[in-house]
C-alpha cells in the first residue's frame, strides 16, 4: 500500500503562476546585439557595393570592346568609301561617261575656244572731288 500512496502524492498537479514574474531587459546585451546587427549591415552593404563595383566594370569593359568593334568597322566603310570616291573621280572614268553615255565629243585642236575672265574696275568712292584749275 505504500506504493499507492507514493505515486498519488505525485500525481497531484501543483498550480504554479509565474504572472507576476517581470523579466528585466539586459541593456548591456541588448546594446551588443543592435551593435552586431549594425555590423552585419555595413558588411553586407560593402558586399553589394563591391558586387556593383565589379558589375559596372564588366559593364564598361563590355561598352569599350563595342565601341572598339564599331569603330574598326566604320574604319573599314571609312576607307572603302574613300576608295570609291577616288575610283569616281578618275579623269578616265569621266571621260569614258562624258563620250559614251552623254554622247560628247573631244574638240579638234584650234575649235576651242578660250574665254579669259575679264576683272571689273573697282567702283569710284562714294563722293568725288573736284579739282578747280588755275
Amino acid at each position: 500500500m505504500g506504493t499507492s500512496s507514493e505515486s498519488f502524492e505525485y500525481a497531484i498537479k501543483k498550480d504554479v503562476r509565474n504572472n507576476p514574474i517581470v523579466r528585466e531587459v539586459d541593456e548591456r546585451r541588448l546594446q551588443e546585439q543592435w551593435r552586431s546587427v549594425a555590423v552585419g549591415v555595413l558588411f553586407v552593404g560593402v558586399l553589394l557595393f563591391s558586387g556593383w563595383q565589379r558589375v559596372e566594370l564588366l559593364q564598361h569593359g563590355y561598352r569599350v570592346e563595342q565601341m572598339q568593334k564599331e569603330r574598326g568597322d566604320e574604319g573599314e566603310i571609312n576607307r572603302h568609301l574613300r576608295l570609291e570616291i577616288e575610283t569616281l573621280r578618275s579623269p578616265e572614268r569621266i571621260e569614258r561617261m562624258a563620250t559614251r553615255d552623254l554622247k560628247l565629243v573631244t574638240p579638234a585642236t584650234g575649235t576651242a575656244i578660250i574665254i579669259e575672265r575679264v576683272v571689273p574696275p573697282e567702283s569710284p568712292p562714294a563722293s568725288v572731288v573736284a579739282k578747280a584749275l588755275e
